[in-house]
């Protein structure tokens, strides 16, 4: 982006900016920032740690790359060549303390742009395990493809910054930064662009996967989920296509002797701008498959909260009445309301009234009325919620059990009861063998615990 305008630089810094604000929101609305504590749960091993600040730390260097060459190309502005024609002010026309910046802040982005790769590295390695496993590899720490992992991100952590830095120069010649920066591009570009159609073939093969794992009697929870990530992952190639493939033509185009894109504002400016939204959202999407939210566990969170602070707030203005006294007031009232009189009885009607707020019910056709008893009223609940519970019991046909039968070999479907039997059992464990356990207590691609099987894994959230 050597020669790019001060307005390309604008706009990455604007969308790198939305991209933390939803960061932000996200990971707040996720567990109120639990999950980037150190220790954020049982499972919170140091491939979560390394997975999860390594995708952080990516964030805030972008942007910090960003509004820095913004805020330096405004500062320089622009400059009237006699070919060219308006154009930003190149390089070796900068403020020495300008040029002074251009290295530290083409070394930040390569550094965050190799974390980022990290991260799409693990997606692409998780990724295949989770297709090409069986019940009989269970475990990922323990895999060849994590095996890969391990070896490409130390790869791309190493070779990102040393393209920067074996290819700077110096930076008071423009050429020579020029030649840094393409490379810088050419570099990261093709190593994400690599990745990146290494992701085709799994979306390729996800239906038939998803397919088998209906046939395999798996729920219709973790078919939902891994359906979700799917599309998900779908979208998120197109957008990164749309990073890389712009940055790469870029790259080639800048250490080729003649340099025809680069000496464009409008393609330089055009190609940087796609770049930056296929970034920024292919980003977002990463977050949301990282850390994915449950709606439905958050309303049920919020409402047992609001249960619990209600529940204190009775307690503490119930303890503040006199026992004596309500005791006095309930029993005369249930003397007066409840016993039974000819003025409130009409031939075989009974008009009861269980609750001082609430409307009279007539029960008709009930011959034998008894006496009522009522039981000790505990204070600390309502008394009319202990009314309606009776009333709803009684009122409810008794439930039984439904159990299903397991028919072994030999036996008729409809002579009574059936047990399961040992021949039953192998035929159930055969029938589940083929798939992963992993793949039933699936919820993100970093939530995995290294210490323990992953047959053995819940992956609720904390």
């Amino acid at each position: 982006m050597s020669h790019s305008s001060p307005a390309s630089y604008l706009i990455w810094t604007i969308l790198t900016a939305m991209l933390g604000a939803f960061l932000i929101f996200h990971l707040w609305s996720f567990d109120r920032f639990k999950c980037l504590k150190w220790n954020s749960g049982a499972t919170s091993g140091a491939f979560k740690r390394v997975m999860t600040y390594s995708y952080l730390i990516t964030v805030p260097m972008i942007f910090t790359y960003a509004i820095g060459n913004m805020v330096i190309k405004y500062h320089e502005g622009f400059l009237a060549h006699p070919v060219l024609g308006i154009i930003p002010k190149p390089y070796q026309l900068w403020e020495p303390i300008a040029q002074s910046t251009i290295f530290p802040l083409m070394l930040l982005f390569s550094i965050g742009w190799s974390l980022e790769m990290v991260t799409h590295l693990e997606e692409l390695c998780f990724w295949l395990f989770l297709v090409n496993s069986g019940s009989g590899q269970q475990n990922w720490f323990h895999s060849l493809y994590f095996k890969t992992w391990v070896v490409g991100s130390a790869a791309a952590v190493i070779y990102m910054p040393l393209v920067t830095i074996f290819t700077r120069g110096d930076h008071l010649k423009a050429s020579t930064f020029l030649d840094s920066e393409a490379y810088t591009f050419l570099a990261g570009s093709l190593g994400s662009l690599s990745l990146t159609l290494w992701f085709i073939p799994i979306l390729w093969t996800f239906p038939s996967f998803l397919n088998n794992l209906r046939m395999e009697g798996v729920d219709v929870a973790t078919i939902v989920r891994l359906t979700k990530f799917s599309e998900l992952n779908t979208i998120r190639i197109v957008f990164r296509l749309l990073f890389t493939i712009p940055l790469l033509i870029l790259g080639v185009d800048g250490v080729r002797p003649h340099k025809h894109v680069n000496e464009s504002m409008l393609w330089t400016d055009f190609l940087t701008t796609i770049a930056g939204f296929g970034c920024v959202i292919s980003s977002a999407i990463t977050l949301v498959i990282f850390f994915p939210r449950s709606i439905e566990g958050e309303i049920a969170a919020r409402d047992a909260a609001r249960e619990r602070k209600l529940t204190k707030s009775y307690a503490r203005s119930a303890s503040n009445v006199d026992v004596e006294s309500m005791h006095r007031q309930m029993s005369g009232y249930n003397n007066n309301n409840h016993a039974p009189s000819h003025s409130n009885t009409t031939g075989n009607t009974y008009l009861l009234t269980s609750s001082p707020i609430k409307q009279t019910y007539s029960l008709d056709g009930h011959d034998d009325v008894g006496s009522v008893v009522y039981p000790d009223i505990n204070l600390t609940r309502n008394v009319w919620d202990n009314d309606e519970e009776r009333d709803v019991a009684a009122a409810l046909p008794p439930i039984k059990p439904v159990r299903k039968k397991v028919i072994s070999p030999g036996r008729d479907s409809d002579s009574g009861s059936a047990s399961l039997t040992e021949s039953n059992l192998s035929i159930h464990n055969t029938r589940i063998s083929n798939v992963n356990p992993m793949i039933a207590n699936f919820r993100s691609p970093i939530d995995i615990h290294s210490g323990e099987p992953v047959s053995r894994l819940t992956f609720s959230r904390k």
